[in-house]
């Protein structure tokens, strides 16, 4: 059995290179806009949809999230650099922090350890999670709804770890970097940042575990920074080096990549180009219908629970309403356990078809500060922030 703080680097790449010679062959979709599914198993995961094989992006099947919390196996996997670790020695690997600090830092996980510990649940969510469903389709992994899950995660707190080096004053910015690396010297090395008061909220975390175990490799082994609320660009894997700045850090993935356009929507008409863009940040609120699935076939004057989850971006889901016609007529669903404002809540509603027929169901979130779902998908040039009230068919006979 492979050690959770060891992934076997022959069995990581065995596995990859399988999948990479099923693209090759064409049984795995690697373009833009593939739409046939094809699955694969990667170390440390069951079978998930394989959108590409390297870098590794690996979608979660929707029936997975008819549990509150993700397995870790479960949970999709997007890295943006094709050289990624694939074994991290504990012995050996430091966490790196520095810039304008009083101190530099060199911190092995028994350090990190040391710091006190925080755990929540929180949502993480790919930025493009359900790109493809835009019109006119943009550019970008053609994600459906399966990037995205709900875990456990326990770390220690950002602004601990700051308060150990010692902000200076003038500090602006920091910046994380991971032990991924880019294929060519023209490819931008994935490096994120956060404004100083942000990275120093208290819900600010590097993460070293996920559902009370070590991290999975292909999520981030042996830590990662979390922020909760926020999508998951943000969540830099496999951290290696953190960085204070005394200047905005505008490098290439804070700028010109993941903007959305500055404006409340996030949206332009299609087709058309925002005047003014700003970094990605907090996710929407969103809402599913898990189960019964799409297509599904129920009995006639059998009783069913419809069940879905809901959630938003740093804020608790108030209610959620759903309709069994189409959006013609709404009920309130009744919300299952609160593992607080950043997890997700499932939702439950009793139905019992009375006629055959195909029904349209739907399901409508709003967050405790009232935001909602719009019932068209809206669009931006890089296919973000999708969040419209969703349809799902279903065969009564």
């Amino acid at each position: 059995m492979m050690s959770d703080q060891d992934l076997s680097r022959r069995t990581f790449l065995k596995v990859a290179g399988v999948t990479a010679a099923l693209a090759a062959s064409g049984g795995v979709p690697e373009g833009l806009f593939a739409s046939e599914k094809r699955f694969a198993r990667f170390p440390e995961k069951t079978d998930l949809i394989v959108l590409t094989s390297r870098p590794p992006q690996l979608e979660t099947p929707m029936s997975h999230f008819r549990d509150l919390i993700t397995p870790n196996e479960s949970l999709f996997v997007r890295w943006h650099l094709a050289n990624i670790p694939t074994s991290v020695d504990l012995n050996t690997w430091r966490l790196k922090v520095g810039g304008n600090t009083e101190k530099e830092l060199q911190l092995s996980m028994e350090d990190l350890r040391k710091f006190e510990k925080v755990t929540y649940t929180a949502v993480i969510q790919c930025s493009g999670n359900s790109r493809s469903f835009f019109e006119p389709r943009v550019a970008g992994g053609q994600w459906e709804h399966g990037a995205m899950g709900n875990v456990t995660w326990s770390g220690a707190r950002m602004k601990d770890i700051l308060s150990m080096a010692g902000i200076k004053a003038g500090s602006v910015d920091v910046s994380f970097d991971g032990l991924d690396r880019p294929p060519l010297p023209t490819v931008p090395d994935f490096i994120k940042s956060l404004a100083i008061d942000k990275a120093t909220e208290d819900d600010i975390i590097i993460a070293y575990e996920m559902n009370g175990v070590p991290l999975t490799m292909l999520n981030g082994f042996p830590a990662r920074l979390i922020v909760p609320g926020w999508y998951a660009t943000y969540w830099v894997k496999a951290l290696s080096e953190i960085v204070v700045h005394t200047k905005t850090y505008e490098e290439f993935w804070m700028k010109p990549a993941y903007r959305i356009p500055d404006n409340a929507c996030g949206c332009v008409p299609p087709g058309t180009t925002p005047k003014k863009t700003v970094p990605i940040h907090r996710m929407t609120t969103r809402s599913f219908v898990i189960a019964p699935a799409e297509k599904a076939e129920l009995k006639k004057n059998v009783p069913v629970e419809i069940m879905g989850i809901a959630f938003s971006g740093g804020y608790s889901i108030r209610d959620v309403i759903v309709s069994v016609d189409a959006g013609k007529s709404w009920r309130e669903a009744s919300l299952g356990d609160d593992k607080g404002r950043y997890s997700w809540r499932q939702w439950f509603f009793p139905w019992r078809p009375q006629k055959p027929g195909t029904y349209t169901l739907m399901a409508k979130a709003t967050n405790s500060i009232g935001e909602s779902q719009p019932f068209e998908g809206l669009w931006n040039p890089a296919g973000y922030l999708w969040n419209k009230v969703e349809k799902t068919p279903v065969t009564v006979r």
